[in-house]
């Protein structure tokens, strides 16, 4: 952790840059705007956006401090939640009270999150390892060599939508359903305007019914899915039906975007690097290490909110009581005083697993095991087979300032 004098920071040398405009991620053009923020004013203020005022943080080390003050720099709902998006007096307006434990300040978050942990622990993923290797196997043997096709629905959106349905056992044969709720749960934009809003809560309406009748399933007869769990632990049973649906937003989203947009960071990233693809080809033990490197570069969810309880100047500026504070992870993992050349990918980099895409402290991503799991699985699969992933097309990009990833990706394979 850095020390007080390390994390003072200068004031800003720059005009204000809102990194929270979507055309940034839609064309992808958002690194050089980051790369001036670390240099210049790696804590800013800025005072517009679409989303309201906030305090800017695009370095490794205030944002690692941050995470680690949850007392001094809440998470919790009411205050604006997660992402930048959250507005106490939209969610008051609207209904929108979706309550999850990551969303939560401690004590209140505890039990929540140790009642679902355990089922994402060593052991229980170590269980999941032949299931994901079969379903991953059947996967890749089915699809063409050498023919155009769309990687982000054929590999990466199955791929991770299967992992939830399991999770949820989940009616099998509806389980793409999962990937649209989590598309709508996930998107910052639909909550600037009241249309896309009313879109958004018939969606999540929709996800609660389905998910109150497998709770209504699983009280007569009990499994060992993340349903089942949260209606056995004293710390969830009870929750009233809006911290139900919040949670579930949260396994939703968080099993499927990031490991849904890592996967097809794999497919993209090493066709920019084929001098890193080739090492990994060429040494499949590199995969675990690589693994991280691609969330690392990746960074799947480009941004974490936290709302300050009380006056404060520990980084030099005074940041206000209720002043919105936006951890740019995207920008963290690209610091060039941590990550040497951090906008390359590099499959045998030294420091790849101390990325902050998974967050950090209290809050650090519960399922990040099954994320890596679902990555490693994918990656040693196609090892197997010397198969090849080639970009024959530009992706469509997310527009958007929380989730990180892609739309579409057209590829072809090929063995080597």
């Amino acid at each position: 952790m850095a020390s007080a004098a390390e994390l003072k920071v200068k004031p800003a040398e720059i005009e204000p840059i809102d990194m929270s405009r979507k055309e940034l991620y839609a064309e992808d053009r958002w690194q050089e705007p980051f790369r001036k923020l670390r240099k210049h004013a790696p804590i800013q203020w800025v005072p517009e956006s679409d989303f309201g005022p906030y305090w800017s943080v695009s370095t490794y080390k205030p944002i690692q401090h941050i995470e680690a003050l949850p007392k001094l720099f809440s998470s919790h709902w009411e205050k604006g939640g997660i992402a930048i998006s959250g507005n106490p007096e939209i969610f008051e307006k609207y209904n929108m009270r979706e309550p999850m434990f990551i969303a939560m300040d401690p004590p209140q978050h505890t039990g929540p999150r140790r009642a679902v942990a355990p089922s994402f622990g060593p052991s229980e993923v170590a269980e999941m390892k032949a299931e994901v290797q079969q379903r991953t196997a059947e996967l890749l043997d089915s699809l063409p060599i050498g023919e155009t096709f769309d990687w982000v629905p054929k590999v990466s959106i199955e791929l991770t939508t299967g992992m939830l349905a399991k999770l949820f056992d989940f009616p099998w044969e509806e389980r793409h359903k999962l990937t649209e709720w989590s598309d709508y749960g996930g998107d910052v934009e639909l909550i600037k305007n009241p249309d896309t809003i009313e879109v958004r809560l018939a969606k999540m309406q929709e996800m609660g019914a389905a998910f109150a009748a497998l709770w209504q399933q699983r009280i007569a007869n009990p499994g060992k899915d993340l349903v089942s769990v949260m209606l056995q632990s004293e710390a969830m049973k009870d929750m009233p039906p809006e911290e139900f649906i919040g949670n579930l937003i949260l396994l939703i989203v968080g099993g499927n975007d990031t490991t849904r947009n890592s996967m097809s960071a794999y497919a993209y990233g090493l066709s920019k690097f084929p001098e890193e693809r080739a090492k990994l080809e060429a040494d499949p033990s590199l995969i675990p290490n690589a693994v991280q490197e691609l969330i690392r570069w990746q960074t799947p969810l480009s941004h974490m909110r936290r709302t300050v309880t009380e006056d404060t100047d520990m980084f030099g500026p005074l940041m206000k009581k209720d002043d919105m504070v936006v951890m740019w992870y995207l920008s963290a993992n690209r610091d060039e005083e941590v990550f040497e050349d951090g906008e390359a990918i590099k499959v045998d980099r030294p420091n790849a697993r101390r990325h902050l895409s998974f967050g950090y402290g209290i809050h650090r991503c519960v399922g990040a095991r099954v994320a890596e799991l679902q990555l490693n699985t994918l990656l040693e699969e196609m090892a197997k087979r010397r198969l090849r992933v080639n970009v024959v097309g530009e992706p469509v990009r997310v527009p958007a300032c929380f989730v990180h990833g892609y739309k579409s990706l057209p590829v072809q394979l090929s063995h080597y």
